[in-house]
């Protein structure tokens, strides 16, 4: 069961994406009632945060740049962050309409479905707070969305921040997956809420989207959950999304080292679906080749190759040996599917 001991930290905005009501006067236990516009707007963008108020900036920022294109609001959910999100982060609902929610923490997974049942768009858009939407995203989406009537799910383009090693490694990682697992028909075997947008009436509002028991690799599961249904999501190639990583190599391999230990659960769920997610290790072999080639691109370079594989490789060893050992993550029992 979800936890909902959440508290409306900022005022709900106006529809306006250029002006907001109100004032927040406190950061915690305060609801300030503002007047709402009764207008939908065609996107609810949905994004969880745990102490990632530094990313989240740089992520409502690029939104900010969006406000001449499609409607849209914006949802932040604070899933329990030590410390309530800053004035700098509040000061946002000045340019854009924000509404942050803060509540106890439940995982990103629980903090996304809180965003679902509060939003009111059309169509529902997952960033994380460490992306970046690139000049014309939505309209991009917004279109491939209108000529695509017979989909419901889409998978947005992500890059990676070119700016430093890591940002390149992850550039090689995205491009090379994004490539292999492109269908002939336009859709994708590849689900990522760095940027991943489904229409309202596919998703069950009350019980969300996202599995809670699904600690790490929630994306994966959905994707699982899709392909039960025969579904795939469309890749839209022109609404990019720039997914940033803030940390060092040494800081990336610890998060590697946590998130292989944290979604071994998740896979066990998708594995007792049924469903083949990961790729067979001919196809990981024929990617590190693809991923070769790229590196010796030089805004890429053969460094970002080694620090990719590094990763991977460490990533892959720790998932093999909670496999081995049987070692999984407690977490509570939940059946949310898409």
């Amino acid at each position: 069961m979800l936890n909902c001991d959440f508290r409306i930290e900022v005022w709900h905005p106006t529809h306006s994406a250029r002006s907001v009501a109100g004032k927040a006067s406190s950061r915690d236990n305060m609801v300030e009632d503002q007047p709402v516009s009764t207008a939908t707007p065609l996107f609810s963008i949905i994004i969880a945060v745990h102490n990632d108020w530094i990313a989240l900036d740089s992520c409502l920022r690029s939104l900010a740049q969006e406000t001449q294109g499609p409607s849209f609001e914006v949802i932040v959910v604070d899933d329990g962050s030590s410390e309530a999100a800053p004035v700098p982060i509040q000061e946002w609902a000045r340019h854009l309409p924000l509404t942050l929610v803060r509540q106890s923490h439940a995982g990103i997974p629980g903090a996304r479905n809180r965003g679902i049942r509060i939003s009111k768009g059309s169509l529902l858009l997952f960033v994380d707070a460490d992306s970046r939407t690139q000049m014309g995203c939505l309209a991009a989406l917004a279109a491939a969305i209108a000529e695509s009537p017979q989909h419901d799910c889409f998978q947005l383009h992500l890059a990676g921040d070119c700016s430093g090693r890591v940002g390149r490694a992850e550039e090689l990682r995205l491009r090379t997956f994004q490539q292999h697992m492109l269908q002939s028909d336009g859709r994708i075997r590849y689900l990522n809420t760095a940027g991943f947008a489904i229409r309202r009436t596919r998703v069950n509002i009350e019980a969300g989207l996202f599995d809670p028991v699904a600690l790490r690799a929630e994306d994966t599961l959905l994707l699982a959950n899709l392909m039960q249904h025969g579904e795939l999501p469309l890749f839209v190639a022109n609404a990019i999304v720039q997914h940033s990583i803030p940390l060092s190599f040494m800081g990336c391999l610890l998060k590697d080292m946590r998130s292989a230990y944290r979604e071994a659960k998740t896979y066990d769920i998708i594995a007792a679906k049924g469903v083949r997610i990961r790729v067979s290790h001919r196809d990981r072999l024929r990617m590190l080749s693809s991923m070769w080639k790229i590196a010796g691109q030089d805004s890429i370079g053969r460094s970002a190759w080694f620090v990719l594989v590094a990763r991977q490789t460490l990533q892959r060893i720790v998932s093999f040996a909670c496999g081995g050992l049987g070692i999984r993550p407690k977490t509570q029992s939940s059946t949310n599917s898409a």
